[in-house]
C-alpha cells in the first residue's frame, strides 16, 4: 500500500473499499459480520456501524435475518462517528463495516475520507436498489471508490430462482419503508415483473371503489314546514 500523510502529520498507509450489494434476503448482512470476524481473528481493530434508523432487531447490535448478532454503533450518520468513538479510538481502527448503508446520505464522503486520508478498510453492505428497483441511497456512488464489489442474490420465493429483486408486499410508495418478510419478498425477474403488474391493479381497484357510491344508499329529503 501506498504511504500518506494524514491530517495530524503521521503517516499512515492507504486503506480500501469494498460494497457488498444485492436484494434483501440475500445475505449480505452475513457477509459483512463474515469479512468483519475475519479481520478481527487477523488482530485488525474493528468497528461495526449501522443506522439509527434500522430498530428491528436490537439498538446496538448489528443482526442478520437468521439471527447473527455483532455489536455495533448505531449512527444518524457517518460523519459523526469519529467524534462520537473520540479520535484516539479512531485512530486505532483498522476496519469499519457499515450495514445498511443505503440510510446514510454522507456515505460516498465518509468512505473517501476514511479510506484515502486515515487509511481505513472499509467493508459496505447495502441495498443497491429499492422495491422500484431504483437506486437507493449513495451506495452505488461508492462502487468507483472500490476495490472489489460483490453482488448477492437470494432465492426468489415464488419459484426458487435467482433473486436479484425485492418486491415490496403492500401498497405504500415511500422509498424508506423499513420492515422483514412481512413486507418485502426476494423474487427473479419474472416474478417482480408480475407481482408489480398485480401491485398496480390492486391499487388501481381500491381507488375505483373508494369513488363508488353504495347500491344500498339512499337519499333521505327532509320535510318543509
Amino acid at each position: 500500500m501506498a504511504a500518506l500523510t494524514s491530517i495530524n502529520g503521521g503517516r499512515c498507509e492507504a486503506g480500501d473499499v469494498h460494497v457488498i450489494i444485492g436484494p434483501m434476503f440475500a445475505g449480505k448482512t452475513t457477509d459483512l459480520l463474515r469479512r468483519i470476524k475475519s479481520e478481527r481473528s487477523s488482530g485488525r481493530n474493528v468497528a461495526m456501524i449501522k443506522s439509527s434508523k434500522d430498530t428491528r432487531y436490537a439498538n446496538d447490535s448489528v443482526v442478520t435475518h437468521d439471527g447473527l448478532k455483532f455489536p455495533c454503533w448505531s449512527m444518524p450518520d457517518l460523519t459523526s462517528f469519529r467524534q462520537k468513538l473520540g479520535d484516539d479510538e479512531y485512530h486505532k481502527l483498522d476496519v469499519i463495516g457499515i450495514d445498511e448503508a443505503q440510510f446514510f446520505e454522507d456515505l460516498y464522503e465518509f468512505c473517501c475520507k476514511a479510506a484515502d486520508h486515515d487509511g481505513k478498510t472499509i467493508i459496505v453492505a447495502g441495498l443497491d436498489g429499492d422495491y422500484l428497483r431504483r437506486s437507493f441511497g449513495s451506495v452505488l456512488d461508492v462502487i468507483p471508490l472500490a476495490e472489489t464489489v460483490t453482488k448477492l442474490s437470494a432465492r426468489c420465493e415464488l419459484c426458487g430462482k435467482r433473486a436479484f429483486f425485492t418486491l415490496r408486499k403492500t401498497e405504500e410508495t415511500q422509498t424508506e419503508l423499513i420492515g422483514g418478510s412481512d413486507l418485502y419478498m426476494p423474487v427473479c425477474r419474472q416474478h417482480y415483473v408480475s407481482g408489480q403488474a398485480g401491485l398496480f391493479e390492486s391499487t388501481r381497484k381500491n381507488a375505483l371503489e373508494s369513488f363508488k357510491v353504495p347500491t344500498d344508499s339512499h337519499t333521505e329529503v327532509a320535510p318543509v314546514m
